[in-house]
């Protein structure tokens, strides 16, 4: 049997390979174990800071969303301010233009009743005139220059009379 194992490599390899495992464990096997531990705990800080970061990604997230209802919000705020407004600066441009046409047709009636009053005059003063001419005309055929004259102060008199 010992011919065997003297000429058996497999076999020797086999036993080296297991008692270098055996001194490696020994000797290295707490640094290699403290290796670990030291991987081990460093990978748990990863993890917990990761759900750290992730718990603040999420507080972040929620705080971002209440932020933009609230600024979707104050938009509708504004968005109904400004509609409020412009139906005011709306109203009060029409009531203006309204008190403006009035004004204008007021000035317009005042300026055709003074246009009506001054052809009235007028007309008044050119019949009055026309009066005149024609019974100047009338007397001075039919009356003496005595008369006549007589006649047309008189007349003159009392056309002056009616016209003021």
């Amino acid at each position: 049997m010992m011919e065997i194992l003297q000429h058996n490599t497999t076999l020797w390899v086999g036993i080296s390979f297991v008692i270098f495992v055996a001194l490696c464990v020994k000797f290295a096997g707490g640094k290699i174990t403290g290796a670990l531990d030291k991987r081990i705990a460093e990978i748990k800080a990863e993890i917990e800071t990761a759900e750290r970061l992730k718990a603040e990604a999420q507080a972040l997230l929620t705080d971002f969303q209440q932020k933009q209802r609230d600024a979707e919000k104050a938009a509708a705020e504004i968005i109904a301010q400004a509609k409020a407004s412009a139906k005011a600066v709306q109203e009060a441009a029409e009531a203006e233009l309204a008190e403006t046409m009035e004004r204008r047709e007021a000035q317009l009636a005042d300026r055709l009743k003074r246009i009506e009053e001054k052809a009235i005059a007028d007309i008044q003063n050119h019949a009055a005139d026309l009066s005149v001419k024609a019974t100047r005309e009338i007397v001075e055929k039919t009356l003496d220059e005595k008369a006549s004259a007589k006649l047309l102060d008189q007349a003159i008199q009392s056309v002056s009379k009616y016209l003021n």
